[in-house]
């Protein structure tokens, strides 16, 4: 009988270890995240996250992690590429801040790169044609539109 109770115990400490540890936090590290219905860029898009979002994960399966977020009741499949394991916390300093940045300047600060970076980079090869990169930044590309040229292309 004892040796029941010792085995019934362990089966649920190593029941308990094992869900704990599937489960984790992870913070959203890209601009703009889709989370998909399906671990697929052909999946359909279920929601946007953006930079700094947090997630909880469940299972990881070929680079795409299952995601959860409670409380907006988001479901869904992340690629990996957009997340982290830091937790990435966007806070005002101590002093009083007379405007907040924009989504696009905390992504590229969270990437090391900010407005004074590329000023200094640009000071450093001032004959570099900066033209394209900028017009670059500005294309967007309507998520159906992906699809369907992923589709017709025979990409997965």
């Amino acid at each position: 009988m004892k040796q029941i109770r010792v085995c019934f115990y362990m089966i649920t400490v190593i029941c308990l270890i094992t869900t704990t540890a599937v489960a984790a936090t992870m913070s959203v590290q890209v601009r703009s995240g889709q989370v998909r219905s399906t671990p697929s860029f052909m999946g359909k898009v279920v929601a946007d996250l953006v930079y700094g979002d947090q997630v909880i994960t469940s299972e990881e399966q070929s680079g795409w992690i299952k995601v959860q977020v409670p409380a907006k009741g988001i479901n869904g499949w992340m690629h990996n590429s957009a997340l982290s394991t830091k937790k990435i916390e966007l806070k005002a300093g101590s002093a009083g801040v007379a405007q907040t940045a924009s989504g696009q300047e905390l992504a590229l600060a969270g990437k090391g790169f900010n407005k004074q970076v590329e000023n200094e980079f640009k000071a450093k090869h001032p004959n570099m044609d900066f033209t394209w990169i900028d017009r670059m930044e500005k294309f967007q590309v309507n998520p159906n539109e992906m699809q369907k040229f992923l589709e017709q292309g025979g990409l997965r």
